[in-house]
């Protein structure tokens, strides 16, 4: 496994239920500034057995991944619904209550 990918993985299964992160916050904390397209590339390629809580990292606007790994944005908002995570009326996340400050 790629060592910048292994890291990505080990910051995203930090993520606590009910919070998320953006691709660029997760690739700031590798010390990679514009590595936000590095962090989404890792994200697509995470293997199924590290149980990763992927749906938990979105957009910087807030927003679902639109070809979402799992099927589909929808799932993806489904599974933060059902961890308590709010949405506004445009269907992005409340950044302002749900980002995790890792």
């Amino acid at each position: 496994m790629n060592g910048t990918f292994h890291s990505v993985y080990e910051i995203v299964a930090r993520i606590p239920e009910g919070k998320v992160a953006t691709y660029g916050q997760i690739a700031q904390m590798l010390g990679k500034p514009r590595g936000a397209r590095l962090v989404g590339w890792a994200m697509r390629a995470a293997p199924e057995h590290l149980d990763l809580p992927c749906h938990r990292v979105i957009n910087r606007l807030g927003e679902m991944a639109p070809d979402y790994v799992f099927g589909g944005a929808h799932i993806q908002r489904a599974l933060l619904e059902g961890e308590g995570v709010t949405f506004d009326r445009h269907g992005r996340v409340n950044m302002e209550r749900h980002r995790w400050i890792g």
